[in-house]
């Protein structure tokens, strides 16, 4: 399973008035990590998109362990699922903040490739099936 790793810093308009940081938050983060994660492989969003292929979002899931504050530092790390994918892709996430033990925060998002044109699911294609296969070591 390829392994992809952001490292941010929590600015304060992401903070609640607790100064932590507010739930919703954490979804952007994870789409600017798969974002790069796929950037890493070769497969850049643009590119899918400019091929008709959108990925919308159809399932996800968080659980939360530990706060994040303003001005920590975080690492979001991205793991793409082990399986080629057909018609769905799944993506997990782990926050951690620098000197914590454990993750602050868990996650996984599941995407359908969609034809652009007919607002359709669509199998993945070819190049994407080639790419997650050559990245998984198949």
């Amino acid at each position: 399973m390829p392994v992809f790793r952001m490292t941010r810093r929590v600015r304060y308009r992401e903070c609640d008035p607790m100064g932590v940081v507010y739930h919703t938050h954490y979804v952007d983060w994870f789409e600017e990590a798969r974002t790069e994660a796929l950037r890493g492989l070769g497969l850049p969003y643009a590119d899918l998109e400019r091929d008709g292929i959108f990925m919308p979002v159809v399932d996800l899931a968080v659980r939360y362990h530990a706060s994040v504050r303003y001005d920590d530092v975080v690492e979001i790390v991205t793991r793409v699922d082990d399986e080629i994918p057909s018609t769905r892709v799944r993506f997990d996430y782990e926050v951690w903040k620098t000197g914590v033990e454990r993750p602050c925060c868990v996650a996984h998002v599941t995407l359908c490739f969609v034809d652009a044109a007919r607002g359709r699911p669509v199998k993945a294609p070819q190049y994407v099936k080639d790419i997650l296969a050559e990245a998984l070591g198949d």
